[in-house]
Parts: C-alpha cells; structure tokens; sequence
C-alpha cells in the first residue's frame, strides 16, 4: 500500500458553508472575476466569500532589526520592530482600502448578500504563498484568480502567481477567471 502525503490543508469543520477565497487586485481583469463570482453565486445560501487584497511587500528595514548583545536590548528592539511593523500594516491597509471597497460594490452590484462577504489583508514578498497560507489558515475550499493584471500590479496577477498557484494549491479547487 502506498503512503498518502500529509494533507496540506487545514481540516474544516463541516458546516455546510462553503468558504471562498477572491483575490482581488486594482485591474479590470479582477473586475471581471468579482462579477463572475457574484453572479454565479449569489443565489447559493450557503457559500461565503472572503475578498482578499495583498499589500506590497514590507519594506527591508522593517523585516529584521540590527540585533543586540545584550538580550534584554535584543527582546526590546524585536518589540520595537514588530510595533513598527503592525504600524505599516496598518497604515498600508488604509491607503489600499480603496481596492477593496470596490471590489465589494462590484460583487453588491452583483446581487450578492453582503452579509456573506468578508474583506482582508495579507502581506507578505511571495504573494502566491500568502494567499495559499490564507487559504489554508482560514479553512477556505476554492481560491478565485484572475489571470491577468495591468497597471502596475502585474505583480499581483501577472508573471506566474496564478501558475505558482496552479502548481501549489494541493486541496484546493482553483477558479482562474480570464
């Protein structure tokens, strides 16, 4: 008998809800999937959608600090760094907020209950791994991409985060919207 791998998703509790996880970028090709998700879906009571936004990467100074000899100043300068990181997060989130609330009035004009969407951050260098961690880590079924972006967020959609993900989400149903 052959080994199965481990599984490489989270185990869901079966609520009879089926969680969706729409990626969603600043690009007409994104657009195009929000609509598509929202009109196919919006008649199905039991599927919950999470619009999911990828800030751009942290910035190098705030991904390690210098280090200290001293291990009480090495605890205080990690506090310091992951106080100053929560900061850009925040700060990132208001200023890309946009990008989400539209794509929450694209999927409301879609006919789509609101009150079954979600909006959320991520942030990380590798955009397709944080989207697989968010899938994971959140229990969702099906990840929702577009295949193509413009406008500067090309890397975003473009250049091989959808074939990474086409190759790494094992345990995932993958919807690529052109």
């Amino acid at each position: 008998m052959v080994p199965h791998p481990p599984s490489t998703t989270t185990p869901r509790e079966n609520t009879g809800v089926s969680r969706i996880l729409v990626t969603v970028g600043d690009a007409e090709h994104s657009e195009r999937a929000l609509r598509y998700v929202g009109i196919l879906l919006r008649d199905t009571r039991d599927v919950h959608l999470t619009l999911f936004h990828v800030l751009k990467p942290m910035p190098r100074g705030l991904l390690e600090h210098g280090g200290a000899e001293d291990p009480r100043a090495e605890i205080r300068l990690a506090e310091e760094l992951h106080q100053d990181q929560e900061t850009w997060v925040r700060a990132e989130s208001r200023i890309e907020y946009p990008i989400l609330a539209k794509a929450l009035e694209i999927v409301e004009k879609t006919g789509f209950p609101l009150d079954r969407v979600t909006v959320k951050f991520g942030h990380e260098d590798d955009i397709a791994h944080t989207i697989l961690n968010e899938a994971r880590n959140g229990g969702y079924e099906t990840i929702v991409v577009s295949r193509h972006g413009s406008n500067g967020i090309k890397r975003f959609f473009y250049g091989g985060i959808t074939d990474q993900l086409l190759r790494n989400a094992t345990g995932f149903t993958l919807w690529v919207v052109e």
